[in-house]
């Protein structure tokens, strides 16, 4: 049975759900409580299940790690959400030194089944701190899970997973999609770590996550109009990257397009194209691409969406590894210079 929700009512779902299936499961973040978060994600779940699992946390990123860390050391899942993308930076160090390191510093005695929130991404309106896509710093840190999701059901069973999950997972969600509607099936189980193939075809592969994908999709179907068979694909995990559904579609269309908000430099999208190309060179017709934020501060929202990979960018990218339009490069760094 399915139900239509909202990206951002699927995330409240998935918290929901988890909140009742376990009691171990608690919430923590700032505003997220009596006020139900700045975007309403989690409105009625203080209500619902009480201000102990639920909790208002004070404007402190660190501390609110820091002591999911210790509940998570005590058995408790926590769900910790951090405000805004920009506002990760002060828990950095608690994420990278402590979260990411506890189960190896231990040879796997320990644990923290921590669950990290962030609304990410850009085409809201905003400024920095407030529309920025960091989710490559975290990607680099072993020990940690990254995903994000695309769809209002990839929202509700990618957090589902996460929350059960042993390992700690940053759930990267794009605010900019969070009134998105879609249908759900809360009985679809996801893992942590595959991508899907959400549109087939034989010319062209375009690799992307989170709000990108939307963007992917219709880049799909305005090629379509001109003859041009374009397979989209879900990355869904950041790290790991399913690299191999990525090589295996790049082996059937022999080019290969990536697109995500995050600036290009030492990006997801570095990774996975050496990745393609050390596995798959003979299979390659042309260099691969990529459509990125470029390698700037976020910019005022006036111009945000000349910064943001566009429909029209994507389509760029696709005639040039066609060879419909000339690249002066080797590898094509669309955007990201």
């Amino acid at each position: 049975m399915t139900e239509t929700l909202t990206l951002a009512k699927a995330v409240n779902a998935a918290l929901a759900d988890s909140l009742e299936g376990d009691d171990r499961v608690l919430l923590m973040g700032e505003d997220i409580g009596q006020l139900g978060g700045v975007f309403r994600v989690t409105d009625g779940l203080q209500a619902r299940f009480g201000t102990q699992r639920v909790i208002d946390a004070p404007l402190a990123e660190s501390a609110i790690i820091g002591t999911a860390i210790g509940m998570g050391y005590r058995g408790f899942r926590v769900v910790a959400e951090i405000q805004f993308d920009g506002f990760i930076y002060p828990a950095f160090d608690q994420i990278v030194a402590q979260v990411a390191k506890l189960r190896y510093r231990s040879k796997g005695r320990a644990s923290v089944p921590l669950t990290i929130r962030v609304p990410y991404g850009g085409a809201i309106g905003s400024v920095e701190h407030h529309s920025e896509s960091p989710e490559a710093y975290f990607a680099h840190t072993a020990g940690l899970r990254v995903v994000t999701a695309s769809t209002p059901q990839e929202a509700y069973s990618t957090l589902r997973a996460a929350i059960a999950s042993d390992d700690p997972v940053l759930f990267f969600e794009p605010k900019g999609k969070y009134y998105m509607k879609g249908e759900v099936d809360r009985t679809v189980v996801r893992d942590l770590e595959t991508a899907s193939i959400v549109a087939q075809g034989r010319d062209v592969t375009i690799a992307a996550y989170g709000p990108t994908v939307e963007t992917a999709m219709r880049a799909a179907i305005a090629a379509a109009d001109e003859g041009i068979e374009v397979e989209v694909i879900d990355l869904r995990a950041i790290s790991p990257l399913d690299v191999d559904t990525v090589v295996d579609s790049v082996r059937r269309t022999g080019r290969l397009v990536v697109a995500h908000e995050a600036p290009g430099e030492g990006s997801v999208s570095s990774e996975l194209i050496t990745s393609v190309v050390e596995r798959a060179f003979s299979s390659l017709e042309a260099a691969p691409a990529r459509v990125t934020g470029y390698d700037t501060p976020y910019p005022p929202s006036a111009v945000e969406h000349d910064y943001l990979p566009s429909l029209d960018r994507l389509l760029d990218a696709v005639d040039r590894t066609l060879g419909r339009r000339s690249s002066r490069d080797g590898l094509v760094l669309e955007g990201a210079r």
